[in-house]
Formats: C-alpha cells, structure tokens, sequence
C-alpha cells in the first residue's frame, strides 16, 4: 500500500493525464487520494512545492531504472543499447521524464520553481530535497554518462577513461536526439554503431607503414 505521500503524488500524476496544471486543485488532489487536504500541505507545503515533488520523483525514478538496466547485462555495448532504447520509451511516455530530459516545457506542465529564499525549510525530509529542485537536462545527461562509465568501468572494455566517458555520453545524447526528432523504428543500431566504433584514438594515430618506403 503506497504511503500517504506516494498516494498524493500519483494522484496529482493522474490529474494531469485530464488537465493541465494549472487548473490542478489542491482539493482535487487529496480527495483523489482518499486524503485530507490538510495532509496534502503538510506534505508538500504549497502547489509549488507539489511540482517539485512530483519532478523529483520522475528523475529518481528515471534514474533509478538506468542503474538497473546498468546492473542487468554483460556486454558494456548491450548494457548502453538497453539505456538508450529505454529512455526514448520512458520519454515518450511520460510527459514529466520528457520535459525533464529535454528541457522543453509546454504549458501543460508544472515548470521547476525555485524555493523563496524566505521560506522555511520543510519538515519533511524527503520535501527538502525535492525543494532543492530536479536536475536540469545537462545534469541528468552527466549523471547517466558517469554512473553508465562507473558500471562499464568493470567490464572488459580496453579503452581510457575518457573515451569510455565520451561513448557513454553519446550514447545519451543520441537517445535525447530520437526522442525529440524520431527517426527510424529504433535508436539502438545507432547507438550500437557509436558504442562500439574504432576508438578515436586509434582512428587518429598514424599507420604503422608510415614513412617504410
């Protein structure tokens, strides 16, 4: 049974599947979920604070879901295919995850908005750190580019760090880039292309025959 702050945010999830936020009601929210309204605000503090709860979920649990696909293969190339193919299937299907990956905002949905400087901290923990706000899109690319680059870390990958870190970040940014421009039935044969090229180090270094007349 999901506890009184999971039931609210599932409930505020599901209000915007009919409206757009900001016809969301706060009332609307807890009768929806079986709650008072007074829980509500002693939960998230405002409407605001709501929005922030809710874009803090969405992010814990994208990333979340890329740390198990992470855990789940053997193969480093396999391992980013499967991130990449799901973050294009999670963006397409949650509006929230979307806006957060990709940074475009429509007017149906709550926009991150920063705490007043004068407001209390909340006395919820988990609020406070929804009240410190998501990650910005650049900042979800970075944490799936190093957590992907510390699991392959442990694979048989022979390549430096930082062409590790430069095909992890690719492999993201191509996954962004068909989420917002699809092209084709799927991003894994690009991803999997880009993953697994001749390093470019290799690709740059000069033939072993050069200068042998």
């Amino acid at each position: 049974m999901p506890s009184a702050r999971e039931a609210l945010l599932d409930a505020a999830l599901s209000a915007l599947d009919e409206q757009p936020w900001s016809t969301v009601r706060m009332v609307d929210v807890a009768s929806a979920a079986g709650l008072s309204r007074q829980t509500l605000y002693n939960e998230f503090g405002s409407k605001d604070g709501l929005a922030r709860a809710l874009l803090r979920r969405e992010a814990d649990r994208y990333l979340h879901g890329v740390e198990r696909l992470l855990r789940e293969r053997v193969d480093a190339a396999d391992r980013l295919v499967s991130v990449a193919e799901w973050t294009v299937g999670e963006g397409r299907a949650r509006p929230l995850l979307r806006a957060l990956l990709t940074g475009c905002w429509g007017t149906w949905l709550p926009e991150p908005r920063p705490v007043r400087p004068t407001a209390a901290p909340s006395v919820v923990p988990a609020q406070r750190r929804a009240d410190a706000g998501p990650p910005a899109a650049t900042e979800l690319v970075t944490l799936v580019r190093d957590r992907s680059a510390a699991a392959l870390d442990r694979s048989r990958i022979d390549q430096g760090r930082a062409e590790l870190l430069h095909r992890c970040e690719l492999a993201v940014r191509l996954a962004l880039a068909h989420l917002v421009a699809p092209g084709g039935d799927s991003v894994a044969p690009l991803v999997r292309t880009a993953v697994t090229a001749v390093p470019s180090a290799l690709l740059s270094a000069p033939s072993p025959r050069a200068g042998v007349r």
